[in-house]
């Protein structure tokens, strides 16, 4: 059938509806009814279609074509007739020709076959020696080479993939010719090489390809093939080309003409055809004919008619049934994939409203386009690849909107998306070989070796791939400024010095360099070269020396050959003070970061510069190293992302890019960001930040839409010059995120009734300025100037502008994220109504009605319904994020891009809340939680905070008595969780930002501000937003109050501001103080001179810390209200009284008079301290029980369990002990195997003794070394099986050996910061502490507790108060964060306990059976001075850190569970005090309901 029949047919019938699988009305030309564009009615359409273009009429078998009538101002086609240059032989046929680079030609030609032969000659009009024909062949329709047998002489194998021929010199030509003898070759692909010049001859950047010629086979004539197996071939060619329908004339035709021809129906029914018959009547007689001959041939090459059988009537194998790569005709082309290429081009015109006939005309202009790639070679399947990347789906899309105005969420189980991947805690990494000095560093170090001085200020500058470095010395009431550069041409110094950051100001004369020439506000000097061989630098320099204080720095630029050199578009500037020198001494060392990868970026960053395409293959390049650097290597590539999206580095420099380009650049990166989210599941938040930084990016043709639709926009709109052109010529250099904001701001301003402040507004508020835009390479001058009738337009073609913008640029915009996934669908836009373009296959069922309905609520009021859209479809998403698929970034953008969105949705919903009740708000607060966790890599804390909410809501709603103290505790828990979470980021990336920062000279406040803006562009941010909210509702409800008052002591004392009271434990204050501490964590020492300290934090009201305020009269308490706490900040300075109750603090600012008459200064004196240690000796033994305690061999708490049985009721368990006595340390260090240990531990003493504190760390790890004395070991063994505990040594050698290990650790905890400057605040003579150490069998816990008989806070003796945890005691007396659950017992009243505050602290400790070693110090027996918990209990094994979940906590949850275990606990203090006859301080645990003391010691 001939190629113009085929066309003709084509359009009268291939786009009827039974083409396409969906059930809207279409018309004839395949656009439904619905149609906007649709202008002529169904019927005036389907006429205007069937009418042909091409006027035909049959005259016996042959075929007239008569050209039709183009309309009035239509051009033809012209035909070009290239010059003939090289001469074929008449035999020949011409099967190509070319014009290549530099007017060279190539022909390709075929001779005259040769039975199985086909000759094959290739002419070039280029000659030279090293020509070769790099080339292969297509056999079978596959896409790859295949490497024929036969070759001409000289041509060589070329890696398996390719041969090589050398081509024949003809004088000023060359040729070479082959001979195909494999009737499977279907086509040859080639280019040519010209070895020695290195130079590729291609066909427009693509393989030259030829089809060869059929070879006519006598055989043939002698074939037959079976006519069952024909109609099959039929009818598969048939299905291939849509299903095409004929009228029914041509049908009864078809089927007459057939029948007279075969007398026989055409297709009888078989049984495995029955299905096909009916569609099977209407294929035409040619095609019949054309399935027979390719059946043929197929035979002649070869394949058996059983092969073809089998092939043609197995189900699997027709559907796999491909169209042969040879004779393909106008039908070869899918209708689906013409229908995609077809929107493309109407996307890329802006789309236009076109008529019926103009929309069949873009259809079949696609048609053609994807037909010319056809020719060249390309497969369908590898349009379909480029088009699509994916699926591609004809069903018309429908958009449906909800009938209810929210989502029905699905139940789920919020442990199944509970993530513990935390990558490994970040570690300092730092390049341990010595770095080589550049050449300027050589000079410098060489400058100052010379001269001395002090180093000011050092700064290198770079200049293209050179350094430039400024330097600034200080020598005798003098500063000198010195500069050094390796660039190689000729430099002039245009410069001047400046009294005021940045100014410019002439300098004096006398200052002046020799040859130097003076300017109005400046000077130029010629740099001078300066050579060293011995330092192996060659340099231009320059320096100039002036009064120290004269002038503060110096601004300058370099004159190079008639061209200025700047730094970053801007003044180099050189301060001659320090501070920027302490700026880069702080980030210089690199601690805490990937530091040789950050200092590749660093190098790197000049070429990164270039473009955006060059800084994402580089940092694509780079993702190997990153990855192998572990977490701090990934988060090295997010600073560098970082501050390239934040503009701090050069988005462009003098380099022309196309945006297809960064495009492509863009999908590589994010491809092996796909692939590493994949293969390292510990770094996906890392990497998804990483992703929102960098775009999204594309393959194809989505970058070059930039620069395409661009001159659409101008060209609809008559907007061709000015402003528009100037953005059209940045575009077309150079596109970046910043066109986003313009192309905003440009609709902003035209919806404003074309208002240049809202222009300008929108530009400012994103970062955009007038300088800015100036210093784009192609600058933007103008400002915009529309005519009122260019409104609509503009924002229509503007609004779909902006979505191929964000398509390339933005990580995190919904829509275009959306579009991405689902597949851009046009809603009545002509012939693309319902055509999804690369849609993702597999999404969940509802998917796409999910996502509708969040975009069609994405801009509501109230955000509820659009927040709990939002979460449902991560949620959906979420198991599709774990799987290998080649659109997985697709779906992580589309992801993102949601998160974003719900961050969005909850600062505009902040109105809602204003007049809400706390129910709405702990809702809210679950919902961004549960977006938190969802991004988040280890979130089992912030699920088990969401478990704790939905508790808080139902208490409430059950009218719980104590909802609000719950909620309280797991408000307080969700902030913990965000404080981890920011010292994360902390953590990870601010060193690396300050490093990176300092190399890349990124401005200061960009550094500073690093992780800070970070955490504010996640969740994070909002949901603290949401809990100051929420706080004061519940400290009202739960009668809180603002403060916790821990030591409730009247103070005067002047207001002074800390970030952690860690850092000034040691310090000594000479006036009363009171210090307002940002961070306690519970372990800390009062310092000297303090009063009172008040802090946000939250540590235990029976931790260290408080335990010391209480003993030393120090006021100490938790402030809740922010704004309280900003006031007091805003006091610093100043001197105040501070009068606490048990739930409150009253302040006022007093006169410097009223401190003479406060008793509460609490300065220490100095002079000798009443407390003194009595230096305990050896007794002898190594080991002892419980029995042998006395105060010569043990300390209190060892004494004080031993006291206990058989005293306590029967109900209260006491721990069987035994105890390594006072003097057994020393004993130890005495022994003969561990005298280097006691000659360096001496040394070290002295050291100590000089004041060198930081070799305190220093003297724990050496006793560590300490060797066990035989009979040390022999005597615990001995004592511990006696007591009927276990011996550890039992398990093995390696058990004892951990044991022995914890019992150092005890020894040298004496020497723990906190505990050696508390002897030293109070005068204790530290060589007289001894430490023996309590051996005890561990109780695995449910629960420990400390009761206090005596309430500390308000020292009321009938109170008992007590705080209980989960698992082990560390986290209640060690400085774990959080709260524990306190409750206070009336004791004429036990079983009725009175719980305070409940639980938020995270963390557990849980462990197996074993033994713990307590520390057991002479200190802690001194009256009036708390020693107890300075120093270490140390457990043989390591404890199980567990993240708890108090929803399923029965002394949370279950009242009478509840009751029981406290009332018990109270009943323990009561009959111990009664024992005691005073106060008692008592540590215990529950164990399956039974309680266990460990031990207890007066009350302090």
């Amino acid at each position: 059938m001939s190629n113009n029949i085929g066309h003709h047919l084509f359009r009268q019938s291939l786009l009827r509806p039974a083409v396409f699988e969906h059930l809207s009305k279409l018309n004839s030309s395949g656009i439904p009814a619905s149609s906007l564009l649709q202008s002529a009615s169904v019927s005036q359409a389907s006429a205007q279609i069937r009418r042909p273009s091409v006027s035909s009429n049959f005259y016996g078998k042959s075929l007239k074509a008569r050209k039709s009538k183009l309309p009035a101002g239509t051009r033809r086609a012209a035909t070009v007739n290239p010059r003939a240059v090289l001469a074929m032989d008449p035999a020949s046929e011409l099967a190509g020709k070319y014009n290549i680079d530099d007017g060279i030609e190539l022909q390709v030609s075929f001779g005259n076959p040769t039975g199985s032969l086909t000759q094959v000659t290739v002419h070039i009009t280029y000659s030279s020696d090293s020509l070769l024909l790099h080339w292969g062949a297509i056999s079978d329709r596959k896409e790859k080479w295949v490497l024929p047998s036969r070759c001409p002489d000289g041509t060589k194998n070329y890696k398996n993939r390719a041969l090589r021929t050398p081509f024949v010199k003809l004088g000023s030509n060359s040729c070479v010719n082959m001979e195909i003898d494999d009737p499977a070759i279907q086509a040859i692909e080639f280019l040519i090489f010209d070895e020695a010049g290195n130079k590729w001859f291609k066909n427009n950047g693509e393989n030259f390809h030829v089809k060869l010629p059929r070879r006519e086979k006598a055989v043939t004539s002698n074939i037959s093939v079976p006519e069952e197996l024909v109609q099959v071939q039929a009818y598969l060619r048939w299905e291939r080309k849509g299903k095409q329908m004929y009228t029914p004339e041509q049908e009864k035709a078809s089927f007459k003409n057939h029948f007279s021809c075969n007398k026989q129906p055409p297709f009888p029914r078989q049984k495995h055809q029955d299905s096909q018959c009916a569609c099977l009547l209407s294929i035409l007689e040619e095609e019949y004919e054309a399935a027979r001959a390719e059946l043929l041939e197929e035979v002649a090459r070869g394949t058996s008619i059983e092969d073809l059988r089998t092939k043609l009537t197995n189900p699997n194998n027709r559907r796999e049934a491909k169209e042969p790569s040879f004779g393909r005709t106008q039908n070869s082309i899918p209708d689906d994939l013409a229908q995609a290429q077809a929107y493309i081009r109407w996307e890329k015109a802006g789309k236009p409203n076109y008529s019926p006939e103009k929309q069949q005309e873009e259809f079949e202009e696609a048609r053609r386009e994807l037909l010319t790639e056809l020719e060249k070679g390309v497969s369908v399947d590898e349009i379909r690849k480029r088009i699509t990347n994916g699926d591609i789906q004809t069903k018309v899309s429908q958009k449906r909107s909800y009938s209810t105005d929210r989502i029905q969420r699905k139940s789920r189980d919020l442990m199944q998306i509970i993530n513990k991947r935390a990558a490994k805690s970040a570690i300092e990494q730092v390049l341990d070989e010595p770095k080589e000095l550049k050449e300027v560093e050589l000079f410098a170090k060489a400058m100052v070796e010379l001269e001395g001085g002090v180093i000011l200020n050092q700064k290198i500058f770079k200049l293209a791939d050179k350094d430039l470095m400024a330097f600034v010395t200080k020598l005798s009431g003098k500063t000198k400024v010195r500069l050094a550069t390796d660039f190689e041409e000729p430099l002039t110094l245009h410069w001047a010095l400046s009294k005021d950051g940045g100014q410019w100001l002439a300098p004096p004369v006398d200052v002046l360099p020799p040859g130097s020439v003076v300017l109005s506000q400046a000077a130029e000097t010629k740099l001078t070269k300066k050579t060293s061989a011995e330092l192996a630098f060659q340099v231009q320099y320059f320096e100039v020396e002036c009064e120290e204080d004269a002038f503060v720095g110096m601004p300058f630029v370099l004159l190079s050959d008639g061209n200025w050199i700047k730094d970053k578009g801007s003044d180099f500037y050189i301060e001659f003070g320090s501070r920027s020198m302490e700026v880069l001494k702080d980030a210089g060392d690199g601690r805490g970061t990937a530091k040789p990868l950050l200092n590749k970026i660093a190098q790197m960053e000049s070429e990164a510069q270039k473009s955006f395409m060059h800084r994402f293959n580089i940092a694509a390049d780079l993702l190997d190293e990153a990855k192998n650097a572990g977490e701090l290597g990934i988060a090295g590539i997010l600073v560098w992302m970082r501050f390239m999206a934040t503009r701090q580095l050069i988005w462009n420099k003098n380099y022309n890019v196309k945006p297809r380009e960064i495009s492509k650049a863009q999908d590589r990166l994010t491809d092996l960001l796909q692939d590493t989210y994949l293969s390292h599941p510990q770094y996906r938040e890392l990497l998804r930040m990483i992703m929102s930084t960098v775009g999204r990016g594309g393959e194809g043709d989505v970058g070059q839409r930039i620069r395409d639709e661009i001159l659409v926009i101008q060209r609809n709109n008559d907007c061709k010059g000015g402003m528009m052109e100037e953005w059209h010529q940045k575009l077309h250099n150079n596109t970046s995120p910043d066109d986003v904001v313009i192309c905003q701001a440009l609709m902003d301003y035209i919806k404003n009734d074309f208002d240049i402040n809202v222009y300008w507004k929108t530009l400012n508020e994103n970062g955009i300025t007038k300088e800015r835009l100036l210093s784009y390479d192609r600058a933007i001058h103008s400002e915009p100037d529309f005519r009122r009738d260019q409104k609509d337009g503009l924002l229509r073609d503007l609004a779909h502008y902006m979505r191929t913008l964000k398509a390339v640029h933005s990580g995190a915009d919904l829509e275009s994220a959306v579009a991405n996934c689902m597949g851009y669908s046009a809603e009545g836009q002509g012939f693309m109504v319902g055509v999804q373009i690369n849609p993702i296959p597999g999404l969940p069922s509802g998917f796409p009605e999910l996502l509708r309905f969040v975009l069609e609520h994405i801009e509501d009021k109230n955000v509820e319904a659009l927040l709990e859209g939002l979460l449902e479809a991560r949620q959906e998403l979420r198991p599709l994020l774990f799987k290998s698929s080649n659109r997985l970034k697709d779906l992580l953008f589309l992801d993102i891009a949601l998160d974003s969105a719900v961050r969005t949705a909850i600062e505009r919903g902040y109105e809602e809340l204003n007049n809400s009740g706390p129910e709405k708000i702990m809702y809210f607060i679950i919902l961004v939680l549960e977006n938190l966790a969802l991004s988040s890599d280890d979130n089992e804390d912030l699920i088990y905070c969401i478990k704790g909410w939905n508790h808080a809501i139902q208490m409430s709603n059950s009218r719980n008595d104590h909802w609000a103290l719950f909620a309280k505790s797991i408000l307080d828990r969700t902030r913990l969780a965000l404080a981890t979470k920011a010292e994360w980021y902390l953590q990870v990336l601010q060193p690396s930002a300050a490093y990176l920062g300092s190399l890349l000279r990124v401005d200061q406040w960009a550094v500073d501000l690093f992780t800070e803006e970070m955490i504010r562009a996640g969740s994070a941010a909002a949901l603290s937003s949401l809990l100051n909210r929420l706080d004061p509702i519940l400290r009202k409800t739960a009668n809180l109050g603002s403060w916790q008052v821990i030591s409730p002591a009247e103070a005067v004392g002047y207001v002074v501001i800390v970030d952690e009271l860690l850092k000034v434990q040691n310090a000594s204050y000479d006036q009363p103080t009171i210090l307002v501490a940002k961070r306690v964590k519970g372990e800390e020492e009062i310092p000297d001179g303090a009063v009172a300290v008040l802090t946000p934090d939250m540590p235990d009201v029976l931790s260290h810390v408080s335990v010391r305020a209480r003993n030393g009269k120090v006021c100490f308490a938790t402030c809740f209200d922010p704004n309280i706490l900003a006031d007091l900040q805003a006091n610093e300075g100043k001197l105040l009284r501070l009068k606490p109750t048990s739930a409150d603090i009253v302040y006022c600012e007093v006169k410097e008079a009223e401190l003479a008459d406060s008793s509460s200064s609490n300065l220490k004196e100095v002079g000798s301290s009443p407390l003194r240690l009595v230096r305990k000796q050896f007794a002898g033994r190594y080991a002892i029980s419980s029995e042998e305690f006395n105060s010569d061999m043990v300390g209190a708490k060892s004494r004080n369990i031993s006291f206990l049985k058989g005293k306590v009721p029967s109900w209260i368990g006491i721990p069987t002990s035994v105890a390594l006595p006072f003097g057994t340390f020393e004993k130890v260090l005495s022994d003969d195997s561990n005298k280097e240990v006691a000659d360096k531990l001496l040394m070290l003493k002295k050291v100590l003794s000089g004041g060198e504190y930081s070799v305190l760390e220093e003297i724990r790890e050496t006793l560590l070394e300490l060797v066990a004395p035989s009979q040390l070991v022999q005597e615990l063994k001995t004592k511990m099986k006696s007591s009927g505990m276990p011996w550890p040594g039992d398990e093995g050698e390696y058990r004892w050996e951990q044991a022995w290990m914890a019992i150092k650790k005890v020894w040298a905890s004496k020497w723990n910061e906190r505990a050696y400057f508390s002897t030293r605040k109070v005068k204790l003579d530290h060589d007289f502490l001894c430490m023996a150490v309590l051996v005890q069998e561990i109780i695995n816990a449910d629960y420990a507790f400390v009761i206090h008989t005596t309430n500390p806070s308000s020292g009321d003796s009938s109170e008992i108060y007590a705080e209980v945890v989960k698992g082990l005691g560390e986290t209640l007396v060690g400085a774990y964060p959080g709260r524990a659950l306190s409750f206070i017992c009336k004791k004429n009243n036990l079983d009725n306990p009175q719980v305070l505050g409940y639980p938020s602290k995270p963390i557990g400790l849980f462990i197996r059976r074993s033994i713990i070693f307590r520390s057991d110090s002479n200190g802690e027996d001194l009256e009036g001075y708390a020693g107890a918990g300075l120093y270490d209990s140390v457990p043989m094994d390591e404890e199980e850190h567990v993240v708890l979940d108090y929803s399923l906590d029965p002394l949370i949850v279950d009242d009478k569970f509840q009751r029981s275990i406290l009332s018990s606990i109270g009943r323990v203090g009561s009959a111990i005090e009664e024992l005691y006859g005073s106060p008692q301080d008592i540590e215990g645990v529950v164990r399956d309901g039974k309680i266990y003391v460990v031990q207890t010691r007066p009350q302090v």
